[in-house]
């Protein structure tokens, strides 16, 4: 690969939508793919097909330096491990499959406005109530349908599995890195196809900028995963996914 033309000063901007968005998903168990394309499509101008194809090709890297960080800062939970893995990568397998006769420009909507009411629902219940562990449920569907999600719909893996998994109560620390060990292992069952096609030279430009931050940021999230009081998450997850689920209604219906 020639680096005589390398420009790092065109790279900062990617470079700092690489490091905000893993930060916030280290941490929060969410939002990634959201805010990269949020940053990447409604501030830097790349077009949104452009900008899909850098994020999954990042994500493949980004999941597996953060679902070590957690590994590393023992955010995981083993038992929810394996209940969500097998569900989520028959569910990715499965979207992606059906991605080509699905139009998820017109179902997305209506999964952002969930994710907007759960977020909603997040918030309130981190400002007003203490928060209440639960063993969670219904793991193997959720793994399912977030995976399916998350193919189909280009993204939602974090968003509808932590989500669900904190409304019912579970321990947000364990829920954070256990759906983000999980996801690298969606995102090469869901990406591998891709990923094939599209080859390593893309890693070239702005898909390296996001690359470099996405993997600085990775342990720095795992990190505040563990530290974070889990009222403080619940308010964040609240407001991170509100916020970036009412922007993408507006961007689809607006």
């Amino acid at each position: 690969m020639d680096f005589s033309g390398f420009d790092l000063t065109a790279l900062l901007p990617f470079i700092a939508v690489g490091f905000a968005a893993q930060l916030v998903d280290g941490a929060l168990g969410m939002a990634f793919g959201i805010i990269s394309n949020t940053a990447l499509v409604a501030v830097l101008g790349v077009p949104p097909a452009v900008a899909s194809q850098r994020i999954h090709v990042v994500e493949c890297f980004t999941t597996a330096v953060s679902g070590i960080s957690h590994l590393l800062h023992r955010n995981i939970d083993k038992r929810l491990f394996f209940r969500l893995l097998i569900p989520g990568m028959i569910g990715g397998m499965f979207g992606a499959y059906l991605l080509s006769s699905l139009d998820a420009s017109v179902v997305k909507p209506f999964v952002l406005l969930y994710l907007t009411a759960i977020g909603i629902y997040l918030l309130v219940r981190g400002l007003l109530y203490p928060p209440v562990l639960r063993e969670a449920k219904h793991i193997a569907p959720l793994g399912l349908v977030g995976g399916f999600l998350d193919a189909a719909g280009g993204g939602g893996w974090g968003p509808v599995v932590t989500s669900n998994l904190l409304v019912q109560g579970a321990d947000p620390r364990k829920v954070v890195g256990t759906v983000n060990a999980v996801e690298f292992f969606l995102t090469l069952t869901v990406s591998a196809t891709f990923i094939y096609h599209l080859g390593f030279a893309d890693l070239a430009g702005a898909t390296l900028g996001i690359l470099i931050g996405g993997v600085l940021a990775a342990p720095i999230g795992a990190w505040a995963a563990k530290h974070f009081p889990v009222k403080a998450m619940l308010i964040m997850v609240g407001v991170v996914l509100t916020l970036t689920s009412a922007y993408g209604v507006y961007r689809a219906w607006g």
